[in-house]
C-alpha cells in the first residue's frame, strides 16, 4: 500500500472509540483533517467528535476493508487489535504504526525478547505453558515474582504476584489464569515508575517529551509529574534514548511509550523496560496543555508524514496530571473553578470503580491537596 504525505482535508482513520481515540481526533481535527472512527461499541467517546463512524466488530473483514479504503491512513488507539484486522486494513490502507509493532508489544514474552536483543534490561523472565514450567521458571528466577498473562492484560488485570511458592498450588494458579499463556517475570526492587512518550516520524526524525514519573493506586495510573522529579540528567538522557532504540529498531511511525523502572544501587541509578504502548499514552496526557505540541497532535503529524513538533514544555514549568477514576469525576464543577486547572471529561456513561473518566492537569506549583 503506497504510503504519501496527506494534507488537510484528508481522512484519517482510527481503530477504537475510547478516550485515547476521542483525543487523537479531537486534535487532527485542529489540523483540517477528517476522521473516521471504527470500534464496535455503539457508545464509543470517539463516536461523539468524528465525521464519520463506524460500529462493526473487529472480526467483520467486509467492514473493516470498507472502512479502510474509506481513509487516507489508519491508525490505532489500542494494541490489542487481531493479526487478522490488522492484515485486512494493511491491505486497502497505509497502517500507522505498523503491524510489527502490534505483534511485537502484544506478546510480553515476544516483547522483553525483542528488548533484551537490543541490548537494554528488562526483568528476568522465563514463558510458562505449563505447571512443570512454573516450577523450573520458579527455581531459575526466584521469588518474589510476577506471574502474568502473555496477552490483553492491562491496569493490573492478568497477573499475581507470587511471595512464596507453595506445594500442590500450581494447578490452582493454571486455573485461575484460564489456562492462558504465561509469563513468570522477576521481581524489580524498583524505587519509582517512570515513562517516555516519544514520536517518530516517516523520515525517521525523533522527539520525545521530557522523563514522567508516575504513581498507581490499584494497579491504576493516578498521578504523573513531569519532568520526573529528583532524577539525574543522565538518566533522562538514557531514558530518552532507550525509546529511540526501540522506535527504530521497530521502524516505528506515530506516538509510543516505555515505560520504565527507575532502580538504585549504590546511589547510582539505571532503567529496567517494564512495557511498551504502541500509542498514544495516559502518562502523556498532560502534554495537552503542558507541552508546545502534545502528544495526540504529535501522533497526527507523525502518521501523516508530517515535521514533527516541539515538545517542549510550555514555559518550561513542571506539570501534573492526575486520572479523575470513577466517581472522583463527580468534582468537575469544583475542578472548573480552580484556577489554572484544566479539566478534561471523556464522555463516558456510568463512573464504575476502576474506569477512567477525564483527567484534570496543573501546570506550575503543586497546589495543597492535589
Amino acid at each position: 500500500m503506497t504510503d504519501r504525505n496527506l494534507g488537510p482535508g484528508s481522512t484519517l482513520g482510527i481503530v477504537g472509540g475510547g478516550q485515547l481515540g476521542r483525543m487523537i481526533a479531537l486534535a487532527a481535527a485542529n489540523y483540517g483533517l477528517k476522521v473516521h472512527v471504527y470500534a464496535p461499541d455503539r457508545d464509543s467517546p470517539a463516536f461523539d467528535v468524528a465525521a464519520r463512524t463506524t460500529c462493526a466488530a473487529y472480526d467483520d473483514a467486509e467492514a473493516l476493508a470498507d472502512f479502510a479504503r474509506s481513509v487516507d491512513v489508519v491508525t490505532y488507539e489500542f494494541e490489542n487489535i487481531p493479526h487478522a484486522t490488522a492484515d485486512i486494513l494493511a491491505a486497502h490502507a497505509p497502517l500507522h504504526p505498523n503491524a510489527r509493532a502490534l505483534s511485537t508489544t502484544q506478546d510480553r514474552l515476544t516483547e522483553k525478547a525483542f528488548v533484551n536483543g537490543l541490548g537494554i534490561p528488562t526483568a528476568l523472565f522465563q514463558a510458562v505453558d505449563t505447571p512443570d514450567d512454573l516450577d523450573r521458571a520458579v527455581a531459575a528466577i526466584g521469588l518474589p515474582a510476577v506471574l502474568k498473562t502473555r496477552r490483553f492484560g492491562y491496569d493490573g488485570k492478568g497477573q499475581r504476584i507470587l511471595r512464596e511458592r507453595a506445594e500442590g498450588d500450581r494447578n490452582a494458579l493454571f486455573a485461575e489464569f484460564g489456562g492462558a499463556p504465561l509469563i513468570l517475570e522477576g521481581f524489580v526492587p524498583f524505587e519509582r515508575e517512570v515513562s517516555v512518550v516519544g514520536a517518530r516520524a516517516r523520515d525517521g526524525s525523533f522527539a520525545a517529551f521530557d522523563l514522567c514519573e508516575n504513581e498507581h493506586q490499584d494497579h491504576i495510573l493516578a498521578l504523573t509529574r513531569v519532568p520526573a522529579p529528583g532524577l539525574t540528567a543522565e538518566t533522562g538522557r538514557a531514558a530518552l534514548d532507550i525509546a529511540k532504540r526501540i522506535a527504530d529498531a521497530l521502524d516505528y511511525v506515530g506516538v509510543l511509550a516505555v515505560e520504565m523502572f527507575l532502580v538504585r544501587e549504590d546511589g547510582a541509578e539505571r532503567l529496567v523496560v517494564n512495557e511498551i504502548a504502541p500509542r498514544v499514552h495516559n502518562s502523556g496526557h498532560w502534554t495537552i496543555e503542558g507541552a508546545l505540541t502534545s502528544q495526540f497532535a504529535q501522533h497526527v503529524r507523525a502518521v501523516c508524514g508530517w515535521p514533527l513538533g516541539d515538545p517542549a514544555r510550555v514555559g518550561g514549568l513542571p506539570v501534573e496530571m492526575r486520572n479523575l477514576i470513577g466517581a472522583q469525576a463527580d468534582d468537575w464543577h469544583a475542578l472548573l473553578a480552580e484556577p489554572g486547572a484544566q479539566l478534561h471529561l471523556y464522555g463516558k456513561g456510568a463512573a464504575r470503580a476502576g474506569r477512567k473518566m477525564g483527567h484534570v492537569t496543573r501546570l506550575g506549583s503543586r497546589p495543597a491537596g492535589f
